[in-house]
């Protein structure tokens, strides 16, 4: 899995701003910033998936939730890679439009096919795009607030 976190505190400007919301507007800021960055990273994953049947492409996806602590973090995702909410994999059939658990087979490789990976990559090519995206997003959508 990769795990990639963006830390807001190191920027005065943003971070001051973000104290004089409420806990309802930051959420949303916060919210918006992670799918801006999280959406990028699921476009890039999608274009270099194999297109054999398009299946894989489809069921990427962005995933947003709250943390235990309150935080907000979103994400790219592959459905069938795991259980999700009101759902498991062992309900979930492989023939199902919505799961394509092989992906993991092709971005790691098994012990008769080589990896081919494409999420990775993805990632490593976006990382620094995604995260100039959220910024950018989480600067307008406090501006969005505050005017109001």
């Amino acid at each position: 899995m990769i795990n990639a976190t963006l830390d807001f505190s190191g920027l005065l400007d943003l971070s001051a701003d973000l104290e004089l919301l409420s806990k309802a507007e930051n959420r949303k800021v916060m919210r918006d910033a992670t799918r801006a960055g999280a959406t990028i990273m699921r476009e890039e994953v999608k274009s270099r998936a194999p297109k054999l049947t398009g299946k894989l492409a489809r069921n990427v996806v962005v995933i947003t939730q709250r943390d235990r602590d309150g935080g907000i973090s979103s994400g790219v995702h592959i459905r069938g890679q795991g259980p999700t909410v009101g759902q498991s994999d062992s309900k979930m059939k492989t023939s199902s439009k919505r799961n394509a658990y092989y992906w993991r087979f092709q971005e790691l490789g098994t012990s008769k096919t080589p990896a081919v990976p494409f999420v990775r990559p993805a990632f490593d090519a976006t990382v620094d795009i995604a995260t100039e995206a959220a910024y950018r997003r989480a600067n307008q959508a406090i501006d969005e607030v505050l005017s109001k």
